[in-house]
Order: structure tokens, then sequence, then C-alpha cells
């Protein structure tokens, strides 16, 4: 899959439409949404994006374009199990402080898409059981963080990539793990 949609455009995108997501947010909420729920996951996500955002407004057309665009690369990279999954965050030349931030609003996004699905038994169980209640924890943990103000630049920005690459990580786990779960919710449609 080609076709990529960076961080600033989207969030420049949503912004102008008047959603109330933010890029890291969204594709977070998408990434979670698609753990649970798999490819059927995504009309939801979308509607639940661009709620408060006017049908008829002429920039909700190119916002719902970059977000199928979104959709599409993020469900690829997660079901072709390649290695090939990124959070969608601000990039390297960005302050650290708000690619942090971003990096909070991520993992906001990515636990409200895995609660905010219907639940089932199976589904409360399974994300209430290792390795997914780990993960959820050092999530919340995550979007708690802050800049270490007493450490220079450079250790901030390596203990920055240290927990995008868990988050990268711990959603394809994430994705992996919820496998059954998905199939399940396709038997039962």
């Amino acid at each position: 899959m080609d076709e990529k949609v960076e961080y600033d455009v989207l969030e420049e995108s949503l912004y102008r439409c008047g959603a109330s997501w933010d890029a890291a947010q969204t594709h977070g909420l998408l990434t979670g949404r698609l753990a649970i729920g798999g490819a059927p996951a995504g009309p939801d996500w979308l509607l639940q994006v661009l709620e408060n955002v006017d049908e008829g407004n002429a920039l909700r057309k190119e916002c719902e374009k970059q977000l199928d665009t979104l959709y599409q690369s993020t469900f690829w990279q997660l079901s072709e199990r390649l290695s090939e999954f990124v959070p969608l965050l601000p990039g390297d030349a960005d302050d650290v402080g708000a690619r942090a931030e971003a990096l909070a609003h991520w993992s906001e996004g990515f636990l409200h898409g895995l609660v905010s699905a219907k639940h089932g038994d199976a589904l409360k169980e399974r994300l209430g059981s290792e390795p997914l209640s780990e993960i959820i924890k050092d999530m919340l943990q995550i979007t708690q963080v802050e800049l270490d103000e007493e450490i220079d630049e450079e250790e901030n920005d390596a203990a920055y990539f240290e927990l995008v690459e868990y988050v990268r990580v711990a959603a394809q786990l994430c994705y992996e793990e919820l496998t059954d779960i998905r199939n399940t919710k396709s038997e039962t449609k």
C-alpha cells in the first residue's frame, strides 16, 4: 500500500472541518477499533471521528478522503503482519514535547477504541488477561507522559523513541491477540 497520510496534513484537515478529534487520537482510535472489529469497524470509526461535523461541509469530504486512506493503509499494515505498522505521529523535526503530547493522545484514542466497541464477555475477559491487561495499563501510563525537564533533549528524544516503539509493537500484539474476537464477530454477522 503506497498511499500514506501525513500527520500534519490530517491534523490540519480535521481542525479545518471542525472535528473534535486530532490526528493522533484518530489513528489510535482506528487502531483500537481494527484490533477488535477488523475491517467492518471502519464506517463506525469514521462516523465517530466526524460526528460533530456537518455533512454538508465541503471540508468534510476532503477529510473523509484522507481518513479513508488512513483506514486502508492502517488495516493493510496490521492485517499483513509485516511489521510495517507505525502510529501516526508528528515527524522527528517537531519539538519532542509536541511529539510526546501526540503520543499521549494516540494512546488515549487507542484505549478508547478498545473499550468503546460493543463488548461481549469474551472480549472483556480477553482484555482483562495477559498480555492485553498489561498493555492497557502501560497505555494508560503513556496517556500521562510528560517531558523530564531535568534531562537534556537528547535523552528525552531517546525515551520518546522507546515509547513509540513500545506502542507500535503493543498495537500489533493487540491486533494479533484479538484475532479470535474479530473472527467471532464476523461469524455472528
